[in-house]
């Protein structure tokens, strides 16, 4: 998704399609929570002027990433809409609410602005729909993983005024007192 400006400004004043696939599995080295990540697609369209390239991109693809929980792997597809501005050199730079870029050399490369895009794409905590399937042990040895309803009634079990056995000589000393 490199272009020349030279190539760009044969579509000054006009619409440039954009469809292409782009590989970004480098970005695995770059950020070690992306297991994987399928080529994006980027599509939309180039407004060319005479010093101004504005881009209105839709990049699209799946990323596999760890559940913040288990680990499992958890696909996460992704689609991020951008417009990215690129003046060219001497360019009437204009401060927009646009991602705007200064064009230094004769190319606008589209490609680490892609990754950078991608990489703030990578939400904070992602929890897999199941987390019990393939994914970290649900009981062990004295344990077992409760969902918020067994919580509750275990809860409700032992606050039932039930007395703790390790407490019973307590509660015996306490009943001996108020019948004194």
């Amino acid at each position: 998704m490199k272009w020349t400006v030279q190539q760009l400004r044969r579509f000054q004043h006009k619409e440039m399609a954009i469809d292409e696939t782009v590989d970004v599995s480098d970005l695995k080295q770059i950020d070690t929570l992306i297991r994987e990540i399928s080529p994006v697609r980027v599509q939309g369209k180039a407004d060319v002027g005479s010093t101004k390239f504005t881009f209105h991109l839709t990049l699209s693809g799946t990323m596999v990433l760890p559940c913040s929980r288990t680990l499992v792997d958890v696909a996460y597809p992704f689609s991020i809409k951008t417009t990215e501005t690129f003046f060219a050199d001497g360019g009437d730079f204009v401060e927009t609410d646009e991602d705007t870029h200064i064009v230094t050399g004769e190319t606008i490369d589209l490609n680490p602005v892609i990754r950078e895009l991608i990489l703030l794409e990578i939400p904070l905590q992602l929890i897999a729909d199941d987390p019990a399937a393939g994914g970290a042990p649900q009981h062990g040895e004295g344990w077992d993983v409760l969902s918020e309803e067994q919580w509750e009634k275990a809860l409700e079990e032992r606050t039932a005024n039930k007395v703790d056995p390790r407490l019973a000589g307590l509660a015996k000393f306490f009943e001996e007192k108020n019948e004194e």
